[in-house]
This record gives C-alpha cells, sequence and structure tokens, in this order.
C-alpha cells in the first residue's frame, strides 16, 4: 500500500505553535533583522519541531504581483451583492486594478474551485464572501502561497487571523426585534438563513439577547432555517402559520427572504403591515419599492465593498501590518410592512 502524502506544514501552523503573529513568522523566513534574537530561536524551534520547510519556489512565486483582484460572492442574483460589488470595483480600479468575479452559489466545493482558479492565475488578492459552511483549511492555500486575503460579508468559524469586513449582526438583528417588541409583539418568528454561517449565528444571537431582555421565552418553533432566497421566505413563513399560535412579527434573516414571506402573506389573503409585521435586513433598493414598502436593517454593502477594496490594497503595499476587523454599524429603516397596532 502507498503511504498517504504527508500534509505540508504551513507558516501560520508554525506562528501558532511558536506563540507569535504570521507576520513575525514571516519576517523570520525572510531574514529580516528586526525581529529579537529570542523571538527567532523560538519560531526556528517550532519550525523543527513541525518539520516547516519553506518553499523556496512559492516564494519566488509570491514576488511576481498581479494587478489582478479576485472577487468570490455567493449569490450573483442577490442586490446585495450586487452593491457590494460596485464599492470594491469603484475602489480597487481607482487603484489601477482589474477585477475578475466568481460565484459560489453557497456552495463550498465551487468556492474550492474559484479560488484554485484564482491561484493558478497568480491574482496579486482576492476578497472573499465565504460560503455558510467554509472550512478554516479552504483558505490555507492562499496562506501558504502568501496572496493577500480579505473576507467579506461572513467569518469563517475558527479562523482569526485574517481581515475582515462587515456589519454588526448581531446589533442589528437587536435593533429589529426590540423596535418589533416595542410595538407589541411577543411571538415574534426568525426564518431564513442557515446555521452553519457565521451571519446567520450573531442574528440569531442578537434575537434571542432581544427577547431575553424583554422577559420572552424563545421558542425554537419560530426559528426555520431556509436558502436565503425568496423561495426559502416562502417555504419558512408557511411553516410557522401553521402553528397552533402562529407569529404575529417575523425577522427576516434578509430582505429576499422577507419579499418571499410578503410574497406568501399576500397569496393567502393576509396583508404585510397590518396582518402581520415584517422586517428584513440589508435594506437593498428593491425593498424601498415593494408593496408594502420594506421595513429593514440597512448593512450598507457598497461601503463594505469599498472598505474591503481599501483594506486589500494595504495589505498588497505592506503584508506585516496589524490584521483588522471593520465592523459597520447597521441602521433601522421604518417602512409600510410593520404597521399593525397591538398597544
Amino acid at each position: 500500500m502507498m503511504n498517504k502524502k504527508r500534509r505540508r506544514v504551513t507558516l501560520q501552523e508554525v506562528a501558532e505553535h511558536a506563540g507569535v503573529s504570521r507576520a513575525t513568522a514571516s519576517l523570520i523566513v525572510r531574514n529580516s533583522p528586526n525581529i529579537s534574537e529570542p523571538t527567532r530561536q523560538k519560531v526556528l524551534k517550532s519550525m523543527r519541531e513541525l518539520g516547516y520547510v519553506y518553499d523556496r519556489v512559492a516564494a519566488n512565486l509570491r514576488s511576481q504581483r498581479s494587478n489582478t483582484i479576485g472577487l468570490i460572492i455567493t449569490d450573483v442574483a442577490n442586490p446585495f451583492f450586487a452593491d457590494l460589488l460596485v464599492g470594491v470595483h469603484h475602489t480597487l480600479e481607482a487603484d489601477g486594478y482589474t477585477v475578475i468575479l466568481g460565484t459560489t452559489f453557497d456552495l463550498e466545493q465551487k468556492q474550492e474551485q474559484l479560488l484554485s482558479t484564482m491561484l493558478e492565475h497568480r491574482v496579486g488578492g482576492v476578497i472573499l464572501c465565504p460560503v455558510s459552511k467554509s472550512d478554516p483549511e479552504t483558505i490555507e492555500r492562499l496562506a501558504h502561497w502568501n496572496i493577500p486575503i480579505v473576507l467579506a460579508v461572513r467569518e469563517i468559524l475558527g479562523l482569526d487571523d485574517y481581515d475582515y469586513v462587515g456589519i454588526d449582526y448581531k446589533g442589528g438583528a437587536e435593533m429589529a426585534v426590540d423596535y418589533l417588541i416595542g410595538k407589541g409583539h411577543r411571538r415574534i418568528a426568525f426564518l431564513g438563513g442557515l446555521s452553519d454561517s457565521s451571519a446567520w449565528q450573531a442574528r440569531k444571537e442578537g434575537y434571542s439577547q432581544a427577547l431575553r431582555r424583554a422577559g420572552i421565552e424563545l421558542d425554537e418553533t419560530l426559528i426555520v432555517e431556509s436558502p436565503a432566497i425568496r423561495e426559502g421566505g416562502v417555504s419558512s413563513i408557511n411553516q410557522v402559520m401553521t402553528l397552533e399560535e402562529p407569529p404575529t412579527a417575523v425577522f427576516c434573516f434578509n430582505d429576499l427572504v422577507a419579499f418571499g414571506v410578503m410574497e406568501s402573506l399576500r397569496s393567502k389573503g393576509l396583508t404585510p403591515g397590518k396582518d402581520l409585521d415584517v422586517v428584513g435586513f440589508d435594506n437593498v433598493r428593491e425593498s424601498a419599492m415593494t408593496n408594502p414598502s420594506l421595513t429593514t436593517i440597512s448593512s450598507f454593502a457598497r461601503i463594505i465593498g469599498s472598505k474591503a477594496a481599501e483594506l486589500l490594497h494595504q495589505r498588497i503595499l505592506n503584508d506585516d501590518m496589524e490584521r483588522r476587523h471593520i465592523v459597520l454599524d447597521p441602521k433601522l429603516e421604518i417602512r409600510e410592512s410593520t404597521q399593525s397596532k397591538l398597544l
């Protein structure tokens, strides 16, 4: 039987073993004089113990910087990502970069394929909106080849040492549910999205915390996962409306789910905003034009795209700068889909 090929030890693993940052470990393999001798010896000891081998061929390839940037999103049909793309394009093109776009459709295998393709084309950096079930090892290859990467919109659970730009999902969910509670609602459903996603977990935490603070017991039957698309909104609202005590309001994972919810309510002869309050998340342009217009949480997709692009440009120019987490504050936009009167 053939021996299984041993996985190459990454510089990130060396850094963690030695208790230093990846940037410090990187300086040591490049023989930088700016590192103290005790730290150098500690990192070299970790390299020996883990069996780390410096890939000089890869290092030579890394020095060939490209002006092409890869942007990987989950759903090109979602207006949120269209706005994010505008922010990325405007910012990077002003700095002389060309952006190539890939869409994963929230499939991990597709994400792997796109990352491999971008590696083959030696992109100068990647902005990645991870799929829901992303594994930290998904981007180990990017770390190995030292290709700068910025995560946007979603974080990857279990992965800390990367630049990230997003919104305060927990705070946004609390804001939405607090508003509904203030209108007198106590049966509030949380519909849509998948629990594998860091963005879903943060929204769930904010939803739960708002209920606890108001003394409302969490009812798991009011929490329904579904794909974050219109069809997911239809299926999830249909499920909770069959409960013995259905909700009087719903907080949706995103605006697309909310659009599906309102479509389903209308098909049942119910009026969103009067028979049942509906709140979305993202504030895509269509949310102000629906009938009724949608109360939602602004998550500023275009600003996220622009800031992710700025951060990636800075990382390309200086890979040794500290990793940054940029989290924007959400904003509640009150419209016609929350006009019911319980108080």
